[in-house]
């Protein structure tokens, strides 16, 4: 393996780590904690998460990771073999599909739909309790737990990967 493809995959563990710790902290308590502003506060906040997140650092590293997913499993795919190649092919997968997937079926269509509402219609403040807050968070702790199982199984297969190739040397 290549000294790249080496640090690439330790960036990739870092990254995964750290997109999974975002959603973490929306599933665990920021969603909850807008769920109680009462009124509109909770729906005029996450529009402007929404809008802000693609600004920032986050989104990069989000999408920038979906690139890098397709590199790992394809390396693993074509240059890899045995329990490692899998564990380093899977992360890849479960990234693009249980993170990168999920978010662009579900979390995005629902923030859309929650950015072109009005804050002072009815309809806003039934969409936001009983549409989005359960599900779009629901959706989000599945990216979460996709994201902690791409750095576990990641990891797990770089180490494997290390110490096969240490052994053989």
């Amino acid at each position: 393996m290549s000294p790249f493809l080496f640090f690439l995959m330790q960036f990739a563990i870092l990254a995964y780590a750290l997109i999974g710790g975002v959603f973490l902290a929306f599933s665990d308590f920021i969603m909850r904690s807008l769920s109680l502003t009462g009124g509109v506060g909770g729906v005029e906040a996450m529009q402007v998460i929404n809008r802000e997140v693609f600004r920032w650092v986050f989104m990069a590293l989000f999408l920038g990771m979906a690139a890098v997913s397709l590199v790992i499993s394809g390396y693993a795919a074509v240059a890899l073999s045995g329990p490692a190649g899998t564990l380093i092919l899977l992360s890849g997968l479960v990234y693009l599909f249980g993170c990168f997937g999920v978010t662009v079926v579900f979390n995005v269509p629902m923030n859309e739909a929650l950015a072109g509402m009005d804050l002072a219609a009815d309809a806003t403040q039934s969409y936001w309790t009983g549409t989005y807050l359960p599900r779009w968070t629901f959706w989000n702790s599945v990216r979460t737990i996709a994201c902690g199982l791409s750095a576990m199984l990641l990891m797990t297969g770089l180490l494997w990967l290390t110490q096969t190739q240490a052994r053989m040397a």
